[in-house]
């Protein structure tokens, strides 16, 4: 289906000052214009709005049947025909060509030229000669590396741009014979070569391979594939025979309409063979192929009569090229040209083709003509159709397609594109008479028009003189033959800024409207603006600003549509807004706020953008009065999400009251559960209503409590400029109820909702530690972890931690900042880890001198299996060095003291590691076997 829009994509129009009627045109580049009429090219030179102005010219040997221009080499090639023979031509160096009587050097392609030449051909223009065997009948030049790639019957001649190195300061272009692809049975009209793709095209059928260098994939050679075109081609000659048999008894059978993609195109009954003749280098030698495209069509019999011109035209292949993010800065050098998606475009009379060819081949589009269209041209954002007194401008959807192969993250939360399948429009139908050809280079579309004379009888009589007696009979006057007038004009589109804008005034006409026309127009008006961004060789110095800012808008627009639409792609409202750069206050403050039958409703569109922009840090606090809003939109159409909404950062600033209202209501409603007591809990904190928090604590148990702060985190934590806060409810657990608190971080991170290192850094901040300080209340949290056994905690990281700990209070005689939550004798009855005391323990606890209870209960924790694993690390991290040396080795010291003093000899060396150095342990074990005999 295709919509028709009534805007104006064409601007201003020149004529070509040509004077011969033209036989072959073409766009060269940016500014130049080559017409070739008779025996003679002309070249103009076009530069924005300003007059088509005459270049240079130059004569062919003959006629010119094909012309061509490459970009890379700055060449021009031309099939030309003389007394009925055909010859191959590239005219280089055409720029310097003065005078049309200027002297043109002519040489052989791969003919080497002498030191006295070699000025000659570097200040004036010279003519490459490219020899066949067979005669060309059409010719194409690759846009990257300026490759000639020319049609013959039943193969194709690749022709390799390469330069002739004369000498430091100059070099000759010149060509050489590389490649020739054998296919039979078919006889190309058009082809089309872009960096090794090649498609092929005959009356009624069209073939795509992609030519590669290097070892082959796999086993996948193609001598398996000719068996199987052999054995296809023996059933069609078989058919052939029997159609040759039956036409002559006046039947036409006509093959069956066959489409092929990928690598079932091999199965297509066309052989194509490779066959290298050129020294290319290694990089550009191309030894095998890769099927990706067959398809062929049955012509239309349904008038009983097989009409001439039921025939496919217009073969194109249009790449684009990696252009980095759109939101990039436009800082980065300019690089070698990275191909990112390959399209092709072929016609029919009344109906055209869009493939995608690169990584999947896929149909994109069908273009139907309202009239019989006689050729047609694509472009990165537009395709250009004829018919004979048309030219039509249909819009095509290769940036919405190139987009996808470019940014693996489209169409998710973050980033979004109007989908390929949005069906094309006709931007713009205008009139022309006589239409013959057409071509387009930069943002010029040029079009040859011819008008056929006609017989105009003269006016007929009027009745009463046609009754007047001198009047004997009735003479028509047969008017002289005038020859046909033609023109060729240059017509300017208009600039992408310009189109876009009207787009978007045209789209206001549908904003009180929630249909789907205006989400069309409006993805139309963006894929315009990406197409132009896309296509950055075609901008002006400083319209690439202006293209991000159209982009971004046009984001928004989209963002607006979907959030007033109730459909299954309202969840499109995310990711335009997101790539629009607007913030959540001015995203509200573009909705509609008003009322409608006293009922006010949101589309969720809207509440899933701000649903999920509550959820993400966004670090933007909407003032009073939005957040009454979004709280009354949330009460409206999602009240289970009220308590979730109230806890995000960005509704910091709500009133109090406000907030109590709509939770009193949902109480009222029937709607309570824990996360709205705990929800109320906190709004009382901060109305500082003491009482009412405490009973609202008090109305569930303190498992259910967890279970709701496990439900909402942000309760607890929160992050602002990626910085862990803990909430005003938190500090107040930290005071009244620490092991409620210490049990509920420990359940969000046992449902992945904190990991260890955020855990870790939130009881920092709570109890305003610094990073080398350890409070208990994370002590706390570690020994819970060690209880809990959690899956996704490293345990000997855990016990290091908590071994550290224990040490360094020990060492430093340095109590517990807080009251521990769990005594020696909690953690040895609920884990495993801590195992029975060893007897020496009970030794050195009970010895009069160490009779601080927070120091043997920190012994008592420091004991199965733990003194096994404590003094090899301790050995090892001093052997380590660092800036904590002098602290664990004042810990060993003082620990081997001790112990050497309370312990039997016997127990003492079973303490000690095995690994640990005599000379350090001597003393001790020294004093330790004496003391017997002191005693």
């Amino acid at each position: 289906m295709v919509q028709l829009y009534n805007l104006h994509p064409f601007g201003s129009q020149q004529v070509v000052p040509c004077k011969l009627e033209p036989d072959r045109f073409c766009g060269g580049g940016r500014d130049a214009l080559f017409v070739a009429a008779g025996c003679k090219v002309e070249a103009f030179a076009v530069a924005g709005q300003e007059l088509c102005q005459p270049r240079c010219a130059f004569s062919t040997l003959g006629r010119v049947l094909r012309l061509a221009y490459s970009e890379a080499g700055d060449y021009l090639v031309a099939i030309e025909e003389k007394n009925k023979a055909t010859f191959l031509r590239a005219y280089v160096n055409w720029r310097n060509k003065r005078t049309e009587n200027s002297r043109v050097c002519i040489r052989m392609i791969g003919h080497n030229v002498e030191g006295p030449f070699s000025k000659a051909f570097r200040d004036q223009m010279y003519i490459i000669e490219m020899p066949l065997s067979e005669a060309p009948l059409c010719i194409s030049c690759c846009p990257v590396k300026g490759d000639l790639l020319v049609g013959c019957t039943n193969k194709l001649v690749l022709f390799s741009l390469k330069y002739q190195i004369i000498n430091e300061e100059f070099s000759l272009l010149d060509f050489e014979r590389s490649l020739i692809i054998h296919i039979d049975n078919i006889t190309p009209v058009e082809i089309s070569f872009c960096v090794g793709y090649v498609a092929v095209m005959s009356d009624l059928e069209v073939l795509i391979v992609k030519l590669e260098s290097g070892p082959k994939n796999g086993e996948r050679v193609h001598h398996h594939s000719h068996k199987t075109n052999n054995r296809i081609r023996r059933t069609e000659e078989g058919i052939s025979n029997e159609i040759s048999q039956l036409e002559s008894d006046d039947f036409v059978i006509c093959q069956k309409p066959l489409e092929l993609l990928g690598e079932k195109s091999e199965q297509s009954g066309l052989s194509v063979t490779l066959e290298s003749t050129g020294l290319a280098d290694e990089k550009r030698k191309y030894s095998h192929f890769q099927h990706l495209l067959y398809r062929r069509f049955a012509p239309d019999i349904s008038s009983y009569v097989l009409s001439d011109d039921i025939k496919l035209h217009s073969l194109q292949l249009l790449p684009i090229y990696q252009t980095g993010s759109l939101t990039s800065d436009g800082k980065n050098l300019p690089q070698e040209k990275e191909l990112l998606s390959l399209f092709c475009f072929f016609s029919l009379p009344h109906v055209g083709y869009l493939y995608m060819v690169v990584k999947s081949v896929e149909l994109m589009s069908v273009y139907q003509y309202p009239e019989k269209s006689q050729q047609a041209v694509l472009t990165p954002q537009f395709l250009h159709v004829i018919t004979s007194n048309n030219l039509q401008c249909f819009t095509v959807r290769c940036s919405a397609a190139a987009a996808r192969e470019e940014d693996p993250y489209m169409d998710t939360t973050l980033k979004a594109c109007p989908p390929v399948s949005m069906d094309v429009c006709a931007l713009r139908i205008q009139l022309f008479i006589g239409l013959k050809a057409i071509c387009h280079f930069k943002n010029h579309i040029i079009l040859l028009t011819k008008a056929e004379p006609e017989a105009i009888p003269e006016r007929r009589q009027s009745p009463k003189r046609l009754l007047s007696r001198k009047d004997t009979s009735v003479k028509i006057k047969i008017p002289p033959v005038a020859e046909a007038g033609w023109n060729l004009y240059i017509v300017n589109t208009i600039s992408p800024m310009q189109l876009y804008k009207e787009m978007i005034d045209y789209s206001n006409t549908y904003k009180t409207v929630k249909t789907q026309s205006c989400i069309h127009l409006l993805s139309e008006a963006h894929l315009l603006v990406r197409a132009a961004l896309m296509d950055a060789s075609q901008l002006e110095p400083g319209e690439k600003a202006e293209l991000l800012e159209a982009f971004k808008e046009s984001c928004g627009h989209l963002g607006d549509c979907y959030s007033r639409l109730d459909s299954q792609h309202s969840h499109l409202t995310l990711p335009y807004y997101k790539m629009s750069g607007l913030s959540m206050a001015e995203v509200l403050a573009r909705t509609d706020w008003t009322v409608e039958d006293g009922l006010q409703k949101y589309e969720r569109g809207l509440i899933f953008y701000i649903n999920h922009s509550l959820y993400e840090n966004l670090d933007e606090e909407l003032n009073e009065e939005l957040a009454a809003k979004v709280v009354q939109m949330f009460y409206v159409a999602e009240p289970k999400q009220v308590p979730h909404i109230l806890c995000s950062p960005s509704m910091k600033n709500i009133n109090p009251l406000t907030a109590m209202s709509y939770l009193r209501k949902l109480d009222t409603s029937g709607f309570s559960s824990i996360l709205v007591t705990l929800t109320k809990a906190a709004v009382a904190l901060k109305m500082g209503d003491l009482d009412m928090h405490r009973n609202e604590m008090k109305s569930h148990s303190e498992m259910k409590l967890v279970c709701g702060f496990i439900l909402e985190p942000r309760l607890l934590i929160q992050q602002r400029k990626g910085q862990i806060v803990p909430t005003e409810l938190a500090l107040h657990l930290k005071e009244t109820q620490p092991g409620l608190l210490v049990a509920s971080v420990l359940g969000l991170q046992k449902n992945n909702k904190i990991g260890i290192e955020e855990a870790d850094s939130f009881f920092k901040v709570l109890c305003a530690k610094d990073e080398d300080t350890i409070p208990q209340l994370l002590v706390d949290f570690w020994e819970a972890q060690l209880v809990a056994c959690l899956p996704d905690v490293v345990l000997q990281e855990l016990f290091f931690k908590l071994t550290s700990q224990y040490i360094w209070r020990l060492s430093k005689r340095q109590p517990p900042d807080t009251t521990p939550l769990r005594t020696s004798e909690d953690l040895i009855n609920a884990c495993s880890h801590y195992g029975l005391i060893y007897p020496w323990v009970h030794v050195v606890i009970s010895s009069d001198s160490l009779a601080d209870k927070n120091y043997t209960e920190d012994l008592s924790k420091l004991q199965t299996l733990w003194w096994k694993k404590l003094l090899p690390e301790l050995c090892q991290r001093i052997k380590c060095g660092g800036e904590k040396y002098q602290l664990y080795l004042s810990s060993l010291k003082e620990t081997l003291s001790i112990v050497a003093v309370e312990l039997e000899l016997k127990d003492f060396m079973n303490v000690l590691p095995e690994d640990g150095t005599a000379t350090f342990f001597l003393p001790y074990l020294l004093y330790c076997s004496r003391k017997k005999s002191l005693t």
